[in-house]
Formats: C-alpha cells, structure tokens, sequence
C-alpha cells in the first residue's frame, strides 16, 4: 500500500530538485528504487544517506527502530542494481550490505554524527543493515531543462552539501568526528572533480562559440586554480590528527565565501550564453 507521507516527500523531492521541507529539511536525501520483489514493479522510497567517499554513499535500513527490515532493503537484496535520485543526478548503482568490521565501522560514524541511529538500534532486536550503493559507470541523468539550468543545478548541489557541513562544523564538539572528515572529503573531491570538466570541456566549448569571452573564462579558471589551494589546505588540516573545530571552521568558511563568490560569478557570465539559441 502506497505510503502517503512517502508520496508527498517524493513529489517534493522531484519538484524542487532535491530540497524538501518538514521532517526531512536540512537532511542529506536521496530517493531509492529498487524492484518488488513480489510485483516486479519499480519502488520509490526517500531515504537518508551519508557520504562515504571513493564514488559511493551509505544507507541505513533502520525503518525508525522497527522489529523488521523495511521493504526496500529485502528489494535490493533480492536485485541489488538500484536507481539513485540525489537531486542533481540520476544514476543508476550496485547496493552491497557491509558485514563484519566494516560494517560497525561505519554505524559507528553514523552515530556519531547523529545520536538517533543508536537510538533506532535500542529500540529493535535486529542488527540494524548498512549498505553501501556505489555508481555504475556510465553518464548519469540530469534534472534539467537546459545547459544552463544544469549548471544552476549542480551548484546548487555543492552549496547545499557545504552548507550541511558548515552547520555541522559549528555544532560539533572539540573532538571532530569521523563522519564529519569524510563529509569534508568527500566535498572537497567532488569540487576538484566538477572544475576539472568545467576547465576541459565546458569552458572549451564556451570559448570555442564566444572567443570575446576569454577574459571571463581566464577568470574562471584562475579561481578554479585558488578554490584548488583553498581545497588543498582543507585536506591537509583535516588530516591533522589534533584537528580542532576552531580550525576547520575557519578553513571551511573561507572556502565557503570564496566558492560562492565564483559561483555567483559563473552563473552570472555563463548561463546567458549556455542557454543562448546556437
């Protein structure tokens, strides 16, 4: 039976590309589908997630603490080639549940980034399933109606994520955990990743079609190459073993007024001409 609320968080999720509001406002979201395993049909359901690094991100069968799975990890269980909405993308990934160490690993991280995990484990007598969805290769979808509002898109995505990990940053207490680190990672690889194909297909083609915008492109990748030093420095500080969060505040809202001052810059000179007849 289709679950309303679930409904109403999916039609959200799709419409404003991924930001919802109420019990999910400021969570980390992704909506999983995953094939019945008794009707073979495609199921929805909007699910939390957290960063894991290396291309792949964590899902927690938790179902609020439940005596049982929830359906949708016997799903992919079953057929463990899923399709992830993240907002920006669709893609399409392979789910593997974590055993052993590397799963307590990682339920440790969790919890300590949120307390209510544990809470969801007391409640219940079974051992609470992480898994662990990694992308298939191959071109993901994306959310959008043109060039430009693809571009829009995925900076929206990055300033979304260093938002969630400012408050992060902010709220922790001086002994930075290990959830909060790969966050920072795992942001800072996917920055490193989005300037490099700017830089090499992007502003190429740009460039090819408006040869009077190389100043605006030079200047792009100028600043490409400062957020690369800024990106540079967070990985050595976050490599400290005495990080403290005075520290890493400070690196990370510099990175913030910095990186949001190029990405206002590029939509402004960019989307006009991305999304311009050809």
């Amino acid at each position: 039976m289709p679950n309303d609320l679930n409904t109403r968080v999916i039609n959200e999720f799709r419409a404003n590309k991924g930001r919802v509001g109420g019990w999910f406002e400021g969570a980390r979201l992704l909506l999983l589908t995953t094939t019945g395993t008794r009707s073979g049909r495609p199921h929805t359901a909007p699910i939390g997630y957290l960063p894991d690094g290396g291309g792949r991100v964590l899902i927690i069968a938790s179902a609020g603490g439940a005596p049982r799975d929830p359906d949708w990890y016997h799903n992919l269980v079953a057929d463990p080639v899923v399709t992830v909405e993240d907002g920006a993308f669709t893609y399409e990934a392979e789910a593997t549940l974590l055993t052993g160490g590397e799963r307590d690993r990682a339920f440790a991280r969790a919890v300590e980034a949120d307390p209510g995990w544990a809470e969801y484990q007391a409640k219940t007598s079974r051992v609470l399933p992480v898994v662990a969805l990694t992308a298939i290769p191959g071109p993901p979808r994306m959310n959008a109606s043109s060039m430009g509002d693809a571009l829009e898109l995925v900076h929206g995505a990055f300033r979304r994520e260093l938002g969630l990990i400012r408050d992060e940053v902010a709220k922790s207490g001086p002994i930075l955990g290990a959830q909060l680190r790969v966050n920072c990672l795992t942001l800072c690889t996917g920055l490193s990743g989005h300037h490099t194909n700017e830089d090499e297909v992007m502003f190429a083609g740009v460039g090819h079609r408006r040869p009077d915008l190389a100043p605006v492109l030079d200047r792009l990748r100028a600043e490409h190459e400062a957020i690369a030093v800024l990106l540079a420095h967070l990985r050595r500080v976050l490599d400290a073993p005495d990080l403290d969060r005075a520290t890493l505040q400070a690196e990370v809202d510099r990175l913030a007024t910095e990186l949001e001052r190029h990405l206002d810059y590029e939509e402004e000179q960019l989307i006009p001409i991305l999304d311009a007849p050809t």
